[in-house]
């Protein structure tokens, strides 16, 4: 592990720690609005745009370095609940943006990224459920990484969903198990959370909901930086602090 502290870039720890490196990494996207008011601007919905500048530079470092599988926590059910609805209508327009970028990015295509957005999709306006629909569709085939980005999404609801469903197949409760639940959950496709990232945490440390029954034994790295802030540096840091942590996972 001293060779950790020589490491000054993601190929070189992938080099040298492929094995040690997490398969699955949660992302909590937290502190755009905060950020764009630090930057003296009074409209915060200019923040989220700067999130999701961020969020392209970001994915494929996380590739480069080995990461297979990626969850996005970009907008959750509370979110859409309390956020005022000219924010909501514009986060929306943010994600139909983002939609289009992926349709028409080479390097997705190239890299056969699988792209897929995941939560309670049945309770968006239909624009946005005709245009994520194709989007899934599009890259459904890929298998060389994948992205699940949350959008209405909320981990309790999640488990409630899959329960919903177990129910209406009239499944037994013999034949109920923990493997059954997980074939349900919206996250069917990807292996449990290894490391869950969240920015902007400079009063506490929460997960908010996010991956609930897949965070079960994960590690946590929260940072006070805001998410527009966020850069391969300190991914390379977050990465390399999993990579010092010994992940016993109950043994």
């Amino acid at each position: 592990m001293d060779d950790l502290e020589q490491i000054t870039s993601l190929v070189q720890l992938k080099e040298m720690y492929r094995n040690k490196l997490p398969n699955h990494v949660g992302l909590i996207l937290d502190g755009n609005r905060r950020w764009i008011k630090q930057q003296g601007l009074v409209d915060t919905l200019k923040g989220h745009k700067a999130g999701y500048k961020t969020l392209r530079k970001i994915l494929y470092p996380f590739f480069e370095a080995g990461v297979t599988y990626l969850s996005i926590y970009a907008l959750s059910s509370e979110n859409i609940r309390k956020r005022s609805a000219k924010e909501v209508k514009y986060l929306f327009k943010l994600l139909l943006t983002g939609i289009e970028d992926v349709l028409k990015e080479p390097l997705i295509h190239e890299k056969r990224v699988q792209v897929k957005v995941i939560g309670r999709l049945h309770e968006l306006p239909e624009d946005i459920q005709h245009a994520i629909e194709h989007m899934n569709q599009a890259t459904a085939h890929y298998n060389g990484c994948f992205i699940n980005v949350c959008i209405n999404y909320d981990g309790q609801e999640e488990i409630v969903d899959a329960v919903k469903s177990i129910v209406s197949k009239g499944l037994p409760v013999e034949k109920i198990n923990k493997q059954v639940l997980k074939e349900h959950l919206y996250t069917n496709k990807f292996p449990e959370a290894d490391y869950i990232i969240r920015t902007g945490m400079d009063d506490g440390a929460r997960i908010s909901g996010f991956l609930v029954w897949d965070s079960s034994y994960a590690e946590y790295r929260f940072r006070n930086e805001l998410w527009p802030e966020y850069n391969e540096k300190m991914l390379l840091e977050d990465l390399i602090e999993y990579v010092k942590r010994n992940r016993r996972k109950g043994k």
